[in-house]
């Protein structure tokens, strides 16, 4: 943070260096790196990732329970694609921390459903060292 006077000197001008970041699907302020901003500590759950992680896991109990046979079934049930409905049941492969994280609002940053809804590793060990 940096305070001037104004040239007139009539007013104190504060400069606060931050970042704007889309989470969520919403602008959220990243303050520096090193500030000690009571907001650089805050966490915010990711509604979109939420959302698929509760579908993920709604859905996959719904294929062992046989309420629908297939995802191509759930899929159609859904009125979704084949594709983004397997893109979704992937989340069920995360490991227990990195879904507690998420579900606790704090996920790493730059874990969002963009890099998610990309193949990502099975093995626990392999997500950790890539998230945590």
């Amino acid at each position: 943070m940096q305070a001037t006077l104004s040239p007139d000197g009539q007013n104190i001008i504060i400069r606060i260096p931050l970042n704007m970041k889309r989470m969520g699907g919403r602008k959220a302020i990243i303050p520096p790196e090193g500030s000690n901003s009571p907001f650089r500590h805050s966490h915010r759950a990711d509604k979109v990732l939420l959302k698929a992680l509760g579908r993920a896991h709604r859905w996959l109990e719904m294929l062992e329970n046989g309420e629908v046979g297939s995802i191509k079934a759930l899929a159609a049930q859904e009125e979704l694609d084949d594709s983004y409905v397997t893109r979704i049941l992937r989340l069920t492969l995360l490991a227990p921390e990195i879904v507690a994280a998420i579900i606790n609002g704090m996920q790493p940053e730059g874990l969002t459903w963009k890099v998610l809804s990309k193949p990502f590793p099975v093995e626990w060990e392999r997500q950790r060292e890539l998230w945590m």
